[in-house]
């Protein structure tokens, strides 16, 4: 793990309209600019272990990083995933439930927890937005449970890449990096973080099943390959109905209008 001093300004910073400061004033931002910092991760470094003190809170800035709880016996479950824009840490709290692991090389915009509680306190602009984050979160939660508890292997797959899709794809028309949400934007690229081999972990799949469901999904037309972590979902809605999920499906369409 790498500390850097801020490099970049809050109203510069690419996730500074979906992240945790998305609705503060001026003034509002100048008072986070004073207590932020930035940690940098390589791919597969730990962030936090369950049980640590909770010193610092954040968003994720660029990358990826998987959230997990292990039981006694080493088994270990992915209960979740924290992309860009996406809280980490809760305020109010000593320690982190579970543990955090950067799957790519990953940037946080970290605040003090301590300061951060106070600046919470005083700022309703920052407490409306945590709470529509914390809501965010359970909802993708409730998805994670779906996935992994009732779907078969070609929704888990398909539900995996509409998650990257729709939380990181990105189009031709696009500025570099940032993703696109809105559909009817053109194919979808994702450069996707996970190798076959982590997606398979990540949905209780076997290597081998995972890498059948991906060139079924590739034959029939789904999505496009290139190389062996780039993928093209030429029709977001058509990859959102092989997830085996109205209720995706319903929230793509609600979009679009």
């Amino acid at each position: 793990m790498n500390l850097i001093s801020a490099r970049e300004k809050c109203s510069e910073c690419p996730i500074r309209h979906r992240a945790v400061c998305a609705r503060c004033e001026p003034d509002e931002l100048a008072r986070l600019e004073q207590i932020k910092y930035y940690r940098t991760y390589e791919a597969g470094q730990p962030v936090m272990w369950a049980g640590d003190p909770l010193t610092f809170v954040g968003s994720v800035v660029r990358g990826v990083a998987r959230l997990s709880q292990t039981l006694p016996d080493g088994r270990t479950q992915v209960v979740g995933l924290l992309m860009s824009s996406d809280f980490l840490g809760r305020p109010g709290r000593e320690v982190l439930g579970c543990d955090v692991t950067a799957i790519s090389d990953l940037t946080l915009c970290c605040f003090r927890r301590k300061p951060f509680e106070t600046l919470l306190a005083e700022t309703p602009h920052l407490t409306d937005r945590l709470l529509e984050l914390a809501l965010d979160e359970l909802d993708a939660a409730r998805d994670w449970m779906l996935l992994l508890g009732r779907k078969t292997a070609r929704e888990k797959i398909a539900s995996l890449l509409a998650i990257f899709a729709r939380r990181t794809g990105t189009t031709s028309h696009a500025a570099p990096g940032v993703p696109v949400r809105q559909p009817g934007t053109g194919p979808l690229t994702i450069d996707l973080v996970l190798s076959r081999e982590l997606m398979a972990d990540f949905l209780g799949l076997t290597i081998e099943t995972t890498s059948r469901q991906i060139s079924a999904l590739k034959s029939q037309g789904v999505i496009a390959l290139e190389g062996n972590r780039r993928v093209i979902v030429p029709d977001l809605r058509r990859l959102l109905a092989e997830t085996g999920d109205d209720i995706g499906l319903m929230r793509h369409d609600q979009r679009a209008v």
